[in-house]
């Protein structure tokens, strides 16, 4: 802990990065407990909960490529800020979702507020190497994970307790005003260059190449495909999704149906995995300083089954307090494989990719969150709900044994720290403007 407070106060501009972070995130978890609750309530049914995620998660991914492309072409900073004064508008015409209660208009606002986030997140990420250094960025990456799952312990619990007492408009237009606060925060970021664009490589600074989004974000394509590491770690982002899509429906069916407690008891859910999720990150933090590269791929081997196990009891427990004890502990294990793996992909990803390759990884993510949450939707009307939370729990479990076995085979090779790959390399031939 000592660190991260060290970091904040040596850090100027990783602390107003980290202000824009906290209070931002705090506002969108009222958000998103106000309006799953308010989908719950407005059809009565699981399905309904399924298509306001699936409405959050489609333009995420679909914003995706475009996101990566901008991010490694422009200045970094002001497309953050940009998507931070776009998602405060849309942010407050959720508001009027308590005039014209539509599921069709709920959709619309969750699409929109989600299709700016891959720009903000993304660029989040790649600007971090830029203002933490080298000797900082194990630090800064875990405080900013773990400040993202803390936020998501308070953003949660208050917000499902102030939504059931102040009502749904308290939680939107504070979600409105914390896109400001964030907008304001990066706003005060600066950079000894005058700006925030990325570094490209010595022979492309020479070269003046035309803009052309399919082939650059083909280019991020071909760099992790030859990087087995960074491929292999953005597969696990898959693994994990395959059965934590379907936990955006089930913990509001567990906490709204199964437990019957409304939103408090959604909150509760939603809370208690993210102090697991801190306890994670404090936990990856610590490892990180002391593991070799051949124990942090063990860990990862070893943290994954026991998400897994984890996850798949939390769907078997009897009450409420017990599901929290293994939703915590399964939320630990992917905190603590979040911020290993996060490290390992910005100490080798090199800057002029970065926007790119995170913006992809998130992409394969989403996908099969999108999957698994349509799937899990859909079997919430047909299955127990008991039955889908234990078969996604197996599905996540499955990451420890794919991981284990390209560990076995030698697959998983460790990059050069300082990637020197050129983006004209691996670019296809590009016609000079």
């Amino acid at each position: 802990m000592r660190q991260f407070w060290s970091l904040l106060r040596r850090n100027r501009n990783y602390r107003y990065a980290w202000l824009g972070q906290t209070v931002s995130e705090v506002g969108d978890h009222f958000n998103t407990i106000a309006v799953l609750s308010l989908a719950l309530r407005m059809t009565g049914s699981g399905f309904t909960v399924g298509l306001v995620m699936l409405a959050r998660i489609l333009p995420a991914l679909l914003a995706g490529p475009v996101a990566g492309v901008i991010l490694d072409r422009y200045d970094r900073r002001k497309v953050m800020i940009a998507s931070d004064l776009f998602r405060a508008g849309i942010a407050l015409l959720h508001v009027l979702l308590l005039t014209f209660p539509s599921p069709g208009l709920m959709y619309l606002l969750s699409a929109l507020l989600m299709f700016a986030s891959p720009f903000f997140n993304a660029g989040r990420s790649a600007i971090l190497p830029n203002i933490a250094g080298k000797q900082d960025l194990h630090t800064a990456n875990a405080l900013t994970q773990t400040t993202a799952w803390l936020t998501l312990t308070i953003g949660t619990m208050l917000g499902g307790v102030s939504t059931a007492q102040f009502g749904y408009e308290w939680a939107f237009v504070a979600n409105a005003f914390s896109f400001l606060v964030s907008a304001w925060a990066i706003w005060r970021i600066a950079s000894p260059e005058g700006h925030f664009r990325p570094v490209r490589s010595a022979a492309a600074a020479t070269t003046r190449v035309r803009f052309q989004g399919a082939r650059e974000f083909m280019m991020s394509l071909r760099y992790m495909r030859s990087r087995p590491l960074i491929f292999g770690i953005a597969l696990t982002t898959v693994g994990w999704a395959s059965g934590g899509g379907a936990a955006q429906v089930l913990f509001t069916l567990f906490g709204e149906i199964v437990y019957n407690r409304g939103p408090a008891g959604v909150g509760l859910i939603w809370g208690f995995a993210g102090i697991g999720l801190v306890m994670g990150g404090l936990l990856g933090h610590r490892l990180g300083e002391r593991l070799r590269f051949e124990g942090y791929k063990r860990t990862l081997t070893i943290s994954f089954s026991v998400h897994g196990v984890s996850y798949i009891l939390f769907a078997l427990m009897p009450t409420i307090w017990l599901s929290l004890i293994f939703i915590t502990l399964s939320r630990v294990s992917m905190g603590l494989n979040n911020v290993l793996n996060r490290t390992m992909l910005l100490q080798h990803v090199p800057d002029f990719l970065r926007g790119r390759v995170f913006t992809t990884v998130e992409m394969m993510m989403h996908a099969t969150m999108m999957l698994s949450l349509g799937a899990a939707s859909w079997a919430s009307s047909v299955y127990p709900i008991r039955t889908i939370g234990v078969i996604a729990g197996a599905l996540s479990a499955s990451t420890a044994l794919f991981w284990a076995w390209a560990d076995a085979t030698g697959r998983l090779t460790e990059p050069p720290r300082d990637d020197t790959a050129s983006d004209l390399e691996l670019a296809e031939p590009v016609t000079p403007s």
